[in-house]
Formats: C-alpha cells, structure tokens, sequence
C-alpha cells in the first residue's frame, strides 16, 4: 500500500511534528507489532495528518515500527514519539509477543535448545 505523497514536503521540520518531543511517552521497541481498526483509523482522522497516516498504514494489517516509519516515510525518532500517543489516545493497538516475566527462564530454555540442535 503506497501512502499519499505529504504535499509540505521537507518544509516541516521533525520537532515541529512532535512538537519539540524527543523522546516517547513510553518505550515501544522497533519489531513491536501495531495494528488499526477501522473505527480507530477514523478517529486518527481527527487527531492530525501525521497521525492519520500512520493509522491508515496500520489498517487491515499489523505493521512494526520500523515499517510504519519506512512506509511513511517519516523520521523513526518522530514516528516513535507519534506512535507511543497513538497507543496511549487508543489510536493504535499494540501487540506484544510475550510477557516480560521469564525473560531469564525463556532464555535459558533457548539456550538449552540451541546446545542440543548443535549436538544432532
């Protein structure tokens, strides 16, 4: 799906978009998965073009970070700081692949995993 070329081109600077925001208003990693509904596509509608973008993108199907800031062809730092609003105003819906609990036992288990396919 190839978004509509932005017609202000490169005259509106990254901190303009955010605002002056460097950093997110919370940590989302560049493989998260995000998605939109369609009633939260026409919501974004209404939150700014930036915004709408990213939500259109997100439309049908679930997108990372990182490819929602390749098809938009936005800033990853500005599209980082615009997504982490969108998760909070429920714009966008954020999937995580597991919980952070475990972390130490699944790698553990991976590791476990690994030895014993070098070992066949």
């Amino acid at each position: 799906m190839e978004p509509r070329r932005d017609p202000r081109g490169a005259l509106v600077r990254p901190y303009a978009v955010t605002r002056g925001r460097t950093e997110p208003s919370r940590d989302i990693a560049l493989e998260a998965v995000l998605s939109a509904s369609l009633t939260q596509a026409t919501e974004a509608r209404f939150a700014g073009h930036d915004k709408y973008r990213i939500a259109t993108v997100c439309e049908g199907r679930a997108q990372s970070l990182a490819e929602i800031a390749a098809y938009t062809r936005m800033p990853l730092g500005v599209t980082r700081v615009l997504v982490a609003d969108m998760v909070a105003e429920s714009l966008l819906t954020l999937h995580t692949a597991a919980p952070a609990e475990g972390y130490e036992e699944r790698m553990n288990l991976l590791g476990r995993v690994l030895s014993g396919l070098r070992e066949l």
